[in-house]
């Protein structure tokens, strides 16, 4: 965790000339690893962005230490305490604008999220392979690479896309790919694709940024 304590201290310490800085949500449900990733991106001044806000939709979920090491704010909006997927909604929503946020990330999210007329074209999510193949509701982590890998493919990767209401739909940004090896486990393979992650969220996020700018010209 020193990683994360250097990071913390460096947070906000980069000013950025070219275009605005960017207001980014984390959404996660686990580990945290892809909002460390992102915090780690703009610390080298990949991104021309700052988090504001980390939402987990689990009590349990690791990137809730993570966000606090970081020195970020961050919120429990748990799955299971509301009734609807739109309620569960609702309550993220209403975190998310008064703090001020011009993109939600989706890091490892699992919960379907409703999104608003104000948000559309403002949510992106990462997905471990190379949608449209092996998405869909119940396709995440681990059974994404089992599936990939009984199906015999020769390569997998990941994508970002923007995100509508259904689960991994929407326009894709970025795809990424990598070679599925002789011998490849879930574990294996997870890892060479989740590399390809690292690289592929801020490659999507700039494009987003960069394609917003030109939009407002």
């Amino acid at each position: 965790m020193r990683r994360l304590g250097r990071l913390a201290r460096f947070r906000g310490s980069l000013t950025f000339m070219s275009q605005p800085v960017l207001n980014l949500a984390i959404l996660l449900s686990g580990s945290g690893r892809t909002m460390v990733n992102l915090a780690q991106s703009i610390e080298r001044g990949e991104l021309d962005a700052r988090i504001v806000l980390v939402i987990a939709s689990r009590h349990d979920a690791g990137g809730i230490d993570k966000a606090r090491q970081l020195g970020l704010p961050v919120h429990v909006v748990a799955r299971k305490e509301y009734p609807t997927t739109e309620d569960f909604s609702d309550a993220i929503w209403s975190l998310v604008r008064p703090a001020g946020v011009d993109l939600v990330c989706l890091a490892g999210f699992l919960s379907l999220l409703r999104i608003p007329k104000d948000f559309q074209v403002r949510v992106l999510n990462i997905h471990p392979a190379l949608l449209p193949r092996y998405g869909g509701k119940g396709m995440y982590g681990h059974h994404v690479h089992e599936a990939v890998l009984a199906a015999g493919e020769k390569e997998s990767g990941c994508t970002v896309h923007l995100c509508d209401d259904e689960y991994d739909r929407g326009e894709i940004l970025v795809q990424r790919r990598c070679p599925v090896l002789p011998g490849d486990t879930p574990q294996t393979l997870a890892a060479r694709v989740f590399e390809q992650e690292c690289i592929a969220y801020p490659q999507a996020i700039r494009l987003w940024q960069e394609r917003n700018i030109r939009q407002r010209k």
